[in-house]
């Protein structure tokens, strides 16, 4: 009798496990490491723009990219805590506006002390997160229609404040200090920068190693699941709305010391390019699977075509052609990868 008649089956586990592919493989790890496809192509981009041109990895340019990525990285952060839930939002650009021009006036023109300026401006961005968060929850109303809405609003009492007014303030401020730079040899870093680097190694730890966090992962994967389980979704609905409000208001800080002051106009792409930096950087627009430190790559990888098509001569169009390219190739390889996990 032969011997392979006589061997167990095995578990239905074992016989329904799916076969191991190459590509299943390749699910798999990027699955556990949603970071890992933006980081693979962050570092090609970089190789072959220095290959380019080789002024692209000067320090003097590697600085200015890190620069430029200072407000949206910082965006992105509070984007992602959104954007975790199943949600999105996208008045996140015009509300740090807003923020950062009652900061710049209070304290241009009304006299208030630069710290008091910036905790009024905080406390803004922070009300326009639980307004957006109590109209979700509390009104069940679909994410993308309120923030569409909340877009608009915030969108034009920023202008209506500003009165077509652009707000210089003084470099050696409370509320430019983030603006200070710090040079390293010929590498020169931003306190904004810095301040960018803290609140991803924050929010990296608070998703991964707190309650918090994983309610947050749970709630956006399957809330009628974390429910069951005992999560009470939506409160923790209503926290990341309020939590990326906080973190608007410190990008609306980064943003004031960046350019000195304030201005209406300063972040009309910024609603696109914090959502842009999210899903290059891995986070599912479906919820419940990304990682904080992929909206960084993700930012960073914008920044890179950005400066390195420019240098290498491209034109500008061909830049956003680039980046509109590189969101439909990200949106697909979470399809992708939810589908074969399914």
């Amino acid at each position: 009798m032969s011997t392979d008649i006589l061997e167990a089956p095995g578990t239905a586990e074992e016989i329904l496990r799916p076969r191991q592919t190459p590509a299943r493989r390749v699910h798999d790890v990027l699955h556990r490491l949603p970071a890992l496809s933006p980081l693979i192509v962050l570092v090609l981009a970089a190789v072959v723009f220095s290959l380019a041109n080789s002024r692209f990895a000067a320090p003097e340019n590697l600085s200015i990219i890190l620069q430029q990525a200072a407000v949206v990285g910082s965006l992105a952060v509070g984007q992602t805590l959104i954007i975790l839930t199943a949600g999105i939002d996208l008045s996140i650009g015009a509300v740090m506006v807003l923020s950062s021009l009652v900061m710049a006036k209070l304290a241009a023109n009304a006299g208030m002390p630069g710290f008091l300026a910036f905790v009024v401006g905080f406390l803004i961005a922070m009300v326009a997160g639980l307004l957006n968060g109590l109209l979700v929850t509390r009104l069940k109303l679909p994410p993308f229609i309120v923030t569409l809405g909340t877009l608009s609003i915030f969108t034009a009492l920023t202008l209506i404040y500003a009165q077509g007014q652009t707000i210089t303030l003084e470099p050696s401020g409370f509320l430019t200090f983030t603006g200070t730079t710090i040079s390293l040899g010929r590498f020169h870093l931003t306190v904004g920068v810095l301040l960018m680097l803290v609140l991803y190694l924050g929010f990296a730890y608070a998703l991964r190693q707190t309650a918090w966090g994983r309610h947050l992962y749970a709630t956006g994967d399957d809330p009628e699941a974390a429910r069951l389980a005992g999560i009470r979704t939506t409160r923790v609905l209503l926290s990341a709305y309020v939590v990326a409000g906080a973190v608007v208001g410190i990008a609306a800080w980064i943003l004031v010391g960046r350019i000195s002051g304030a201005d209406p106009n300063a972040g009309i792409n910024l609603n696109l390019e914090s959502i842009t930096a999210v899903v290059i950087g891995g986070t599912s627009l479906f919820g419940g699977r990304g990682a904080v430190v992929g909206s960084l790559i993700g930012a960073l990888i914008v920044q890179v075509f950005d400066n390195g098509l420019a240098l290498i001569g491209v034109d500008p169009q061909y830049q956003v052609l680039a980046v509109g390219v590189l969101v439909i190739a990200a949106v697909a390889a979470d399809q992708w990868i939810r589908k074969v996990k399914s």
